[in-house]
Parts: C-alpha cells; sequence; structure tokens
C-alpha cells in the first residue's frame, strides 16, 4: 500500500465548500477513511464593517482550490475525487510511465508545511480587517469628535489600519486621521 500525499484540486471557484462537503460525504460512504484522511480549504477569517457592526466571514486564501491527503494510487479514489461536481481534476499531471493515462503530482513537503504553517499562523492571530477603503470614496463618521460628518477618504494607511479623511468643518475642508473602525462607506 502506498502512502498518503498531499494534492491541489482544481474547482470551480466559489464552490470550494460543496466540494469539501461531497467528498466527505463520499469518503464515509465507500470506507475511504484509509485512503482520503484530510479535505483542506485554505482560508482565513476577515471582517468588515457593516452599518456599524463588525461582520467576520471567512475568506479562501486560494480560490478555485482544495488540498487533500489521499493515496491516489488505489483505484476507487481517484474515481471518487474526479466524480465529485465542481471538481475539475488535480493540479499537475504527469504520463504514467508506459501508459497514456496521467497521475497527478504530490505537493513537495515543503509547500504543504508553507501552507499548512500559514494557516495555523492565521488562526493563532484571529480575524483580520480586510480594506474596505479606496481614496477618493465618500465616507460617514460613526465615532469620535467629528460623528456624522462625511468626508472623502484621501489616503489608506492599511499597515495602521487608518485613514486620511478630508472633512468639511465650518465650511472647510480639514484633514483628520481616523481609524478604520470610526468611519463608515457611505451608501
Amino acid at each position: 500500500m502506498s502512502e498518503l500525499k498531499w494534492y491541489v484540486l482544481r474547482a470551480v471557484a466559489g464552490q470550494e465548500k460543496k466540494i469539501k462537503s461531497y467528498l466527505e460525504t463520499e469518503i464515509a460512504r465507500h470506507n475511504l477513511s484509509d485512503h482520503i484522511s484530510q479535505v483542506i480549504i485554505p482560508s482565513e477569517k476577515v471582517y468588515e464593517i457593516r452599518n456599524g457592526k463588525k461582520k467576520v466571514r471567512e475568506k479562501n486564501t486560494l480560490p478555485g482550490y482544495v488540498i487533500i491527503s489521499a493515496n491516489v494510487e488505489h483505484p476507487e479514489v481517484m474515481h471518487t475525487i474526479t466524480g465529485i461536481p465542481g471538481v475539475l481534476g488535480f493540479l499537475g499531471n504527469e504520463n504514467k510511465p508506459g501508459t497514456s493515462s496521467k497521475i497527478p503530482v504530490p505537493l513537495r513537503q515543503s509547500e504543504i508545511n508553507r501552507i499548512l504553517g500559514k494557516m495555523d499562523e492565521e488562526a493563532e492571530q484571529g480575524e483580520k480587517l480586510e480594506t474596505p477603503f479606496i481614496v477618493g470614496e465618500t465616507v460617514l463618521v460613526m465615532d469620535g469628535p467629528f460623528k456624522s460628518f462625511k468626508g472623502t477618504v484621501e489616503e489608506v494607511f492599511e499597515e495602521r489600519k487608518k485613514l486620511k479623511v478630508m472633512v468639511k468643518i465650518f465650511g472647510r475642508n480639514t484633514p483628520v486621521e481616523l481609524s478604520y473602525v470610526e468611519v463608515e462607506k457611505e451608501e
């Protein structure tokens, strides 16, 4: 019996969770847990401020891909994986020696360590704010001394999670530095 290796499945973008669910169902139904041990969708938690409320969602870091730990030399495994709706095939196929059939190329251990390490690191950091602001858009100040003032975003300081907003005070444009959580997009 061959050992389990990590492979990347190409998937229809946006259907990664559905594919993972189908795969887990098929693994249980066909008793393939010895041959397919893990199904992973690399993702991170991000939050955005909408209507003054913090919304957390999961964002795929590799959209269109699902990572699995499997023994693809088992005949039923390949059939099960490629038969899942939304699976486009394996990333990196090469010709099987002596035949015209293709076999998937496994990830190198360094590649999978980097992917799994990054997922662990992001899980420890918790959620992070996705940049919801762009230069030139109008925002409404939700907190602080300029509450309920409208302004235009002049600069975005991604690393500090702050904005330079031009607010009209007493008929004059005044630059004000505000954090992401103090403002909301004008809709």
